[in-house]
C-alpha cells in the first residue's frame, strides 16, 4: 500500500513506464477521468460485491466515495438496495444513483427494512451502532468493513453467532476483477461524481488542501496540462 512500504512510487505524474501485464486498458465508453476514480474505489466495491446474486438486498453504509459507487453496481447488478446514512442529506442523491430504500440511522431505535439485509458494505468513516444494525441483517449474511481505520472492529458476539453473520476483509481487487469492473462500469455507465483539479502546483495544493478540509465532492481528479 502506498506510504507504507514503497515511498519512492509517485502518486503525481502525466507519464509512466510500467509492464503491460499490470496495466488496464480503458474501455470505449469511459473516459480517463471517469476511469481514475474506478482504479481504487470502484475496484474495492465491486470486488466486495462478487458472489452476490439479482434480488439479493444490499445494505450500502454511507454514501460517499465508496458509497456512491457501490450503490451504482449494486443496483446494476440486480440486487435491491438499500442505503443507511446517518442523517436524509443524501437521500435524494442516493435514490438518484440507484438506491430503492434509504433510512436515516441519526437517533433511532429501531431500523426497519423491507427485506433483510444478504451482504453489507460499510463504507462510512465512524462505525455504526452494531446494535441497530444486526437485527436487520439476514441469516448467513455477510458484512464487507471497507472503510479504513486503524482502531479495532468491535461486533455484538451474540449477535453474529446467533444469526451465522459473517464479517469478511476486503482491499481493492485482484487483476482479473479489476478488467471486469471496469468493463461492467463501461457496459452499464457507472460513473464517478468527481471534482477535477489542474496537474499543477497551485492545482495540487488546492485539491489537497479541499481534501484536508473534507470538502471534496467523492473523487478529486488531477487533469494534466
Amino acid at each position: 500500500m502506498y506510504g507504507a512500504s514503497n515511498l519512492d512510487q509517485g502518486s503525481f505524474a502525466t507519464h509512466a513506464i510500467w509492464r503491460e501485464s499490470f496495466l488496464y486498458p480503458v474501455p470505449q465508453g469511459l473516459s480517463d477521468i471517469d476511469a481514475a476514480p474506478l482504479q481504487c474505489g470502484g475496484a474495492t466495491t465491486f470486488t466486495a460485491l462478487q458472489g452476490i446474486k439479482p434480488g439479493d438486498t444490499v445494505g450500502i453504509m454511507g454514501v460517499g466515495g465508496l458509497g456512491h459507487l457501490a450503490i451504482q453496481f449494486a443496483a446494476h447488478m440486480g440486487c435491491r438496495v438499500v442505503v443507511l446514512s446517518g442523517s436524509d442529506r443524501k437521500k435524494a442523491e442516493a435514490l438518484q444513483l440507484g438506491a430503492h430504500e434509504f433510512i436515516a440511522t441519526k437517533d433511532a431505535k429501531k431500523l426497519e427494512v423491507s427485506a433483510p439485509i444478504n451482504r453489507l458494505l460499510v463504507t462510512a468513516a465512524v462505525p455504526p451502532n452494531w446494535e441497530l444494525i444486526l437485527p436487520i441483517m439476514a441469516p448467513r449474511s455477510v458484512i464487507y468493513p471497507l472503510s479504513v481505520s486503524f482502531g479495532n472492529l468491535e461486533i455484538p458476539y451474540m449477535g453474529l453467532i446467533l444469526q451465522g453473520i459473517s464479517v469478511q476483509g476486503s482491499l481493492v481487487a485482484p487483476r482479473h476483477l479489476h478488467r471486469k469492473m471496469l468493463e461492467f462500469a463501461a457496459l452499464h455507465q457507472i460513473k464517478p461524481v468527481v471534482e477535477t483539479f489542474p496537474m499543477t502546483l497551485e492545482g495540487i495544493k488546492q485539491a489537497m488542501d479541499k481534501l484536508d478540509r473534507g470538502e471534496v465532492t467523492y473523487r478529486a481528479v488531477l487533469i494534466p496540462k
